[in-house]
């Protein structure tokens, strides 16, 4: 009996405890709103259901906050992420539209690959401006936060691109082996970037420059390599997300596309349990924020929650969930279950 109380006790003290209750919780309030959310069925050999919904509607934060994530762990931020994302879409709709024939494939990958380019520049610049300068990491990424969407507004010519092409289209709306391409997408990187950060160095190495720039520096790690890496990763897989938003609305709004992503990217990664003070991070725990803010987004508009009262409802929920986590409060939830404990009772020889 007491194995398993020891058992339990060491579960509700995982850092990923209450994200996942909060994450049940919600799915089942879902669940009592709608008796068929969770349900699943095959149309024209296509997946569709709630938890479909789900994932690929998590499919653009989960991207964006997998390289939040990585900076994050280094003790830095990356404010730049939804402007990223509006230059994305803004350069490869533009570059399709001014094209003769926007639906060849060719066409697509050549404008895909256009903006890739520029949004890893972008990065670049970012972690110059982080590793070698030495500005702030909020600063420096502010810099194309505010200018970022100016840059994309210059692309599409102050207007909203739009344009009709299946290949692009695809990216956000088709199907692969019944399931949604976005979401595969995102599965993709997550599981290539989860491998990469745990089965190499280069998870251990990005810890260790979090966890303290200098000594990692003195021990031989190329701490300004890392920290530019990261950089440059996170604006590629902002970049890949803003492919994904543009693909759904076949459209380029430099205006509102990513607007405010980055504040539920830093959410989902401080859910998940990593630390904004840097050093150890989890990937997994990112995934599990980012399915907890959008299983709450899902269940604002299943609960009936009036419009005007969804932001305060996002924020009590995740402000519930980090008291949770937070250490002071778990710390005194121990003490107060080891105060009211029974006391053991002495048997007699």
């Amino acid at each position: 009996m007491s194995s398993v109380m020891t058992s339990a006790g060491a579960v509700a003290r995982h850092r990923l405890f209450w994200p996942i209750v909060a994450l049940a919780v919600l799915l089942l309030a879902c669940v009592l709103k709608s008796s068929t959310f969770l349900d699943i069925t095959i149309r024209d050999g296509h997946l569709y259901g709630g938890p479909i919904d789900i994932l690929r509607r998590s499919s653009v934060l989960l991207l964006v906050a997998l390289g939040m994530t990585l900076v994050i762990a280094t003790r830095g931020i990356d404010l730049s992420v939804g402007a990223v994302m509006a230059i994305a879409g803004a350069v490869a709709l533009s570059q399709i539209a001014a094209s003769d024939n926007p639906e060849s494939l060719a066409v697509v990958l050549s404008a895909i690959g256009s903006a890739v380019l520029v949004c890893l520049l972008i990065g670049v610049f970012n972690g110059f401006l982080v590793a070698v300068v030495g500005i702030q990491p909020i600063i420096a990424t502010l810099v194309i936060m505010t200018a970022g969407r100016g840059i994309a507004m210059l692309i599409t010519g102050g207007q909203i691109t739009t344009v009709t092409s299946a290949p692009y289209k695809t990216i956000a709306t088709g199907y692969w082996l019944g399931l949604p391409v976005a979401a595969l997408i995102a599965g993709f990187f997550f599981l290539a970037m989860a491998l990469i950060t745990r089965r190499t160095a280069l998870g251990v190495l990005i810890e260790s420059v979090g966890i303290n720039p200098v000594a990692s520096r003195l021990a031989g790690v190329r701490a300004r390599t890392i920290i530019w890496t990261v950089y440059v990763l996170c604006a590629f897989f902002a970049c890949v997300a803003g492919f994904i938003r543009s693909s759904d609305i076949m459209a380029a709004d430099a205006n509102n596309a990513g607007l405010f992503i980055e504040l539920d990217a830093i959410l989902a990664v401080v859910i998940g349990g990593t630390s904004l003070a840097g050093g150890k991070f989890s990937l997994v725990g990112t995934l599990v924020g980012v399915l907890v803010i959008t299983t709450l987004t899902f269940s604002v508009t299943i609960l009936g929650i009036p419009a005007n009262a969804v932001s305060l409802f996002k924020a009590l929920v995740v402000i519930l969930v980090c008291l949770l986590q937070s250490p002071v409060v778990r710390h005194k939830l121990r003490a107060r279950r080891r105060a009211t404990a029974p006391a053991p009772v002495e048997v007699p020889a």
